[in-house]
């Protein structure tokens, strides 16, 4: 049975800097595409960023791209995003995904799931 199990969140103040850790288990996910979401309260989730599990090929949300980072060691089955110059509006709760799909920033393409860490961003 697959898992994701995410922890870095926290609350900060803006301009701080947080690292968010996926550990994967449960599963064969060396084909596999993993991919960070965010959801605020009463809005639909939203795609930040994606990496293939080789890690050589990435993208990120227009409102992250500069700030942002993600990472893996699939040695470990983990993913990383490093989150740089948080914004209030970054306050959100951050969700770990896995899919079997290259190259997709859509969450439907996406079949697992982990819980979420909640984000918030003090201005």
């Amino acid at each position: 049975q697959v898992q994701l199990q995410e922890s870095g969140g926290g609350l900060v103040q803006a301009g701080d800097s947080l690292r968010l850790t996926c550990t994967a288990s449960g599963g064969t996910f060396n084909t596999y595409t993993m991919g960070w979401f965010r959801q605020i309260p009463g809005k639909e989730r939203e795609f930040v960023a994606r990496i293939s599990w080789g890690g050589t090929r990435r993208n990120y949300a227009d409102s992250v791209r500069d700030r942002f980072t993600i990472s893996i060691d699939n040695g470990k089955s983990t993913v990383f995003l490093q989150m740089n110059s948080l914004q209030p509006e970054d306050t959100a709760v951050y969700y770990c995904a896995a899919s079997p799909r290259p190259r997709s920033e859509e969450r439907g393409a996406y079949d697992y799931w982990g819980h979420g860490t909640q984000v918030t961003v003090s201005s």
